[in-house]
């Protein structure tokens, strides 16, 4: 994998995107641009309550744009809340779909949009390359510095009667505009931040040591780490800092465009299945098992995992034994987790033993594994959860 061959193939996709202060108030401009009527704006109770959403649909107004609220999202978004922002679409004459928040407003948008055309129940699109029509005109306006749904072809939807969240992965998933506002995250927390930011983080570790990697997805995933070592900290430390969450957005938005396009491997489709059976924060769920899934992977490819633990600040020599690459690699990533205040642990969080087959055939079957470098068993991924209690 350390090595190209310059004759294959790969394509990269992404969406028109703007980036930095103020991006957001661009909204009604860019919509009018697409010609679009009224939106129905998708965010969730806690923006509501902010006023960001408000903020956008100011800017639509301002632009001659009318707009319909739908905030009705849990973190983890519901398949029963999609259908019913469908309804809420058809039954006010929409055209359009603007996403205000972070990762589950945004893929609650994408995919109350496909279930819109296609005419479809959302849990019908599961899996790779199985939506015929691409939804409505979509723009993302993104609140986190890290799940990059508004760069992304991935959209995450909890099966409620299955206790799983599946992935719809499909070029129909990138959105036309997302207007990236670091401005926009400076409501979040310190726990949100940590977590956000560590799920860019494993976005562009798994991006990079994807077997469907690229040059160009590496060279978006490693900057990626590299800014995050140097700026979440500080983002945690430091909410007001500007420089600090431009770093970390900027970052998000380098991991989502290598992770859209090189896929990601087995932290995600753990954290997937985790995340629909307890419930948990996907930002969590990743930083949790992100060290103990690189501990699997890195005899896969350790060149690899050797420039990620140096992009973390690790000084690890070119040709360094197997075990020195092991240790600071994986404690570089130890160390910033601790440092941002995630040293949380599966087992205090809720999981149980009876908890671990159904988890690990539910990971197994998540298309995010197919890219992971090492195809795990069901033993090797049950053996994972259980180091990460």
């Amino acid at each position: 994998m350390s090595e190209y061959d310059v004759s294959a193939l790969r394509k990269f996709v992404a969406p028109e995107f703007v980036f930095g202060a103020g991006a957001g108030s661009l909204t009604g401009q860019f919509a009018a641009n697409l010609s679009i009527h009224k939106a129905l704006v998708v965010s969730g109770p806690v923006l509501e309550n902010i006023g960001t959403p408000g903020q956008v649909i100011d800017s639509l107004s301002e632009a001659g744009i009318r707009s319909e609220l739908f905030v009705d999202v849990s973190p983890n978004p519901r398949d029963h809340e999609v259908m019913a922002g469908a309804e809420i679409y058809k039954e006010t004459n929409c055209d359009a779909i603007v996403a205000v928040g972070g990762g589950s407003p945004m893929d609650c948008a994408k995919a109350i949009g496909i279930v819109c055309t296609n005419h479809q129940h959302v849990l019908e699109f599961e899996g790779v390359d199985n939506v015929s029509n691409p939804g409505p005109p979509l723009l993302c306006v993104p609140t986190t510095a890290g799940t990059a749904a508004d760069i992304s072809q991935f959209c995450i939807i909890n099966n409620t009667q299955r206790k799983v969240k599946i992935a719809i992965v499909s070029k129909t998933m990138v959105p036309d505009v997302a207007l990236i506002d670091p401005l926009l995250t400076m409501t979040m927390g310190a726990e949100l931040t940590a977590y956000t930011g560590l799920d860019a983080l494993t976005h562009a570790v798994e991006a990079y040591v994807s077997n469907a990697s690229s040059p160009i997805t590496d060279l978006n995933a490693l900057e990626a780490v590299w800014l995050i070592h140097k700026h979440l900290l500080r983002a945690v430390e430091e909410p007001n800092n500007v420089e600090a969450r431009t770093g970390m957005m900027l970052a998000s938005t380098y991991a989502g465009l290598a992770f859209s396009n090189a896929i990601l491997g087995a932290v995600h489709a753990m954290a997937h299945s985790l995340g629909g059976l307890l419930d948990l924060p996907h930002g969590l769920c990743n930083a949790i098992l992100l060290d103990h899934v690189m501990d699997f992977n890195l005899d896969a490819d350790p060149e690899r995992f050797r420039k990620l633990g140096n992009a973390l600040g690790a000084s690890i020599p070119q040709g360094a034994p197997i075990d020195e690459v092991r240790e600071q690699a994986l404690g570089a990533v130890r160390k910033l987790k601790k440092a941002v205040g995630v040293e949380d642990n599966l087992c205090e969080l809720g999981m149980t033993k009876d908890d671990l087959l159904p988890l690990a055939e539910n990971a197994l079957a998540d298309a995010c594994m197919l890219t992971n470098p090492k195809q795990p068993t069901a033993d090797e991924v049950i053996g994972i959860y259980e180091e990460a209690c």
